[in-house]
């Protein structure tokens, strides 16, 4: 069985404490870091980029969950390697040859994530699911903080896990789940086959240890 991570994301942090307060859900036990990487075009919203994923790489060792939801991110992907992402997930909506993007990153050296979108056809992702080490369901519209879970998404967790199976790769390939998750929709994550949850306003929203523990206490 796939191992349950824990992956925070700082999205949701207070940037003022930022180094110490992610310092706060590695030793509550998170062992991923997500990190929302936004350019306000193929989102609307505008995050941050290499400046502090670079600062704070200084912080922990943790796993740099890099999540790009960006145009043409084939272009940045040998930099976010270079700063210390250890993970790097792009969209498969924003990649005109996904092979070519997904050889690329794992040609730096980085595991490679492949993420949908609400809207998106869960069939769309499966040609690729041998080059992947991440599937990345988004369980809300990306680019903004503190949405609800889309229950309807669901679903696709669960043909991602059967498909998955069905090929072998089940042991092989993480399943993420990233949108609205806090301790009334973990489980139904987690039942549908998700094994690394991205949890922000659930964990950065009042005592950030006390609510990472809550969510492990899912696991």
């Amino acid at each position: 069985m796939r191992e349950r991570i824990l992956a925070p994301s700082i999205l949701s942090a207070d940037f003022a404490n930022l180094g110490s307060d992610i310092l706060r859900v590695v030793d509550a036990g998170a062992k991923y870091l997500h990190i929302d990487v936004m350019d306000g075009m193929f989102v609307p919203t505008i995050s941050y980029g290499m400046p502090i994923i670079k600062s704070i790489r200084k912080v922990t060792n943790i796993t740099f969950d890099v999540h790009l939801m960006i145009v043409e991110p084939e272009r940045y992907i040998g930099v976010f390697r270079e700063i210390g992402a250890d993970l790097i997930t792009v969209h498969i909506e924003t990649l005109s040859e996904p092979e070519k993007t997904l050889k690329t990153i794992r040609g730096f050296g980085a595991k490679v994530g492949l993420s949908l979108n609400p809207e998106t056809p869960v069939e769309k992702i499966f040609p690729y699911l041998d080059l992947v080490d991440m599937v990345m369901v988004m369980t809300v519209r990306p680019g903004i903080g503190g949405q609800k879970y889309i229950h309807e998404c669901t679903p696709k967790v669960e043909a991602v896990a059967a498909e998955l199976k069905a090929r072998g790769l089940d042991e092989k390939v993480d399943i993420e789940v990233d949108g609205g998750i806090d301790d009334t929709t973990i489980d139904e994550a987690l039942n549908a086959g998700a094994n690394i949850i991205v949890a922000g306003t659930a964990v950065f929203g009042g005592d950030i240890e006390g609510n990472a523990k809550k969510l492990l206490s899912h696991f």
